[in-house]
Order: C-alpha cells, then structure tokens, then sequence
C-alpha cells in the first residue's frame, strides 16, 4: 500500500477512509507480530503504516469538527 497525500484521502468518503483504517490496524497488528518473532525484514513500514492511520484520523476528525 503506497502512501497517500492528504489531498488523495480527503476526497474520500468516510466509510473508505473507515476501511482503510481497518486494514492498516490489521497490517499494524501483523507488523508487531512479526518484529516480536525476529521476522520482520520491513521495519520502516510500521512507521509508514502508523502514520498513514494518523493521517485518516486526521481527516475524520477534521470532518467531524467541520460538522459540528
């Protein structure tokens, strides 16, 4: 999963953005699984994939701000 600008995300419905969360905390739970087993060969890509979650998170907060 390549990483997506801000701009990308935001044109996006909240229920995609929802889903992509979904599968990257699935992706996050197997990336620590594996750095716990000695397996992991792709350490950057937890990082990657915890700041892509934070940017989704960002954008649906700033959605649900804008709506209140």
């Amino acid at each position: 999963m390549a990483k997506e600008k801000a701009t990308d995300l935001r044109a996006k419905t909240a229920d995609e953005l929802a889903s992509q969360i979904e599968a990257l905390g699935k992706e996050a739970f197997n990336l620590r699984f594996q750095r716990a087993s000695g397996q992991l060969e792709n350490t950057a890509r937890v990082r990657q994939v915890r700041r892509e979650a934070a940017r989704i998170k960002t954008i649906l907060n700033e959605r649900a701000r804008k709506a209140s």
